[in-house]
């Protein structure tokens, strides 16, 4: 597959084999990141109903659509499965800095008692705190930084390390995301079982775009309202991550999704 002008012919099916091998080894360390302390233990008592299909938008890097040099597929990218996505990887060489944001999301069967769904992946991408989207936004287009994948535990629990996203015109502060049924799904955007996305809570945007390298997203977030945003309008409540933290320590934000088992 191409992406960015380069052949990416491993991808997915190249990070398999050693995404298993890690979460073999690593299983009982990550099982505290994952959240088995109170506050993951109030999420989980969250309700579950499904999270809304919303628009991949103009930028998603699944394969769907085109940047200025072709077919612009982030999935096919050797290393596309990992935690931490504020570096770019393969032939990219660039990092989007900000503030540090840790997602910690549980993917769960809506209506059937919050029932975590293993093994399920999640492919997440997001603009950087210039509001700039890599692979397709002037400045970072040569770039393919903060979009990755991650797989379900046990639980149905993932985490990624990325930064605070910038605001743009016109849009409330938010991330993308595409669930799949297994990472071998991941592979290809027709198999994508919802596209949906999340917003952050005003409080936490506040603070984060008085911080220096945020000043046009300081600009642009004045006189956004959630409640008139055009994705989140009719179901922010279940879109609405629960973030803690500070600008000094980086923000932890917390989401229940809710999919069809």
């Amino acid at each position: 597959m191409r992406c960015n002008g380069r052949m990416h012919p491993e991808g997915l099916a190249h990070d398999l084999p050693r995404l298993l091998r890690r979460r073999l080894l690593l299983a009982g360390a990550a099982l505290p990141l994952l959240g088995r302390g109170a506050a993951a233990q109030d999420l989980a008592g969250a309700r579950c109903a499904p999270i809304p299909p919303e628009t991949a938008g103009p930028f998603p890097g699944n394969g769907s659509n085109r940047n200025a040099a072709g077919v612009a597929n982030a999935l096919a990218l050797t290393g596309i499965v990992r935690r931490d996505i504020r570096s770019s990887i393969g032939a990219a060489q660039g990092r989007a800095e900000g503030v540090p944001l840790t997602l910690r999301l549980r993917l769960v069967a809506a209506n059937t008692g919050c029932t975590g769904l293993a093994g399920r992946a999640l492919y997440l991408w997001q603009c950087d705190r210039e509001g700039r989207y890599s692979m397709y936004s002037p400045g970072a287009e040569t770039q393919n930084y903060l979009r990755g994948v991650q797989v379900a535990d046990a639980d149905g629990w993932l985490s990624f390390t990325t930064v605070f996203p910038g605001c743009y015109p016109g849009r409330w502060p938010h991330l993308h995301f595409e669930v799949y049924r297994s990472l071998d799904d991941a592979g290809s955007q027709r198999n994508k079982l919802r596209t949906s996305q999340m917003a952050l809570p005003e409080a936490a945007c506040r603070a984060v775009y008085g911080m220096p390298g945020y000043e046009a997203s300081a600009a642009h977030f004045r006189g956004q309202q959630l409640a008139q945003d055009g994705v989140f309008r009719d179901g922010a409540p279940l879109q609405l991550v629960r973030a803690s933290g500070s600008v000094r320590e980086g923000y932890t934000a917390e989401l229940q999704i809710g999919l069809a088992a």
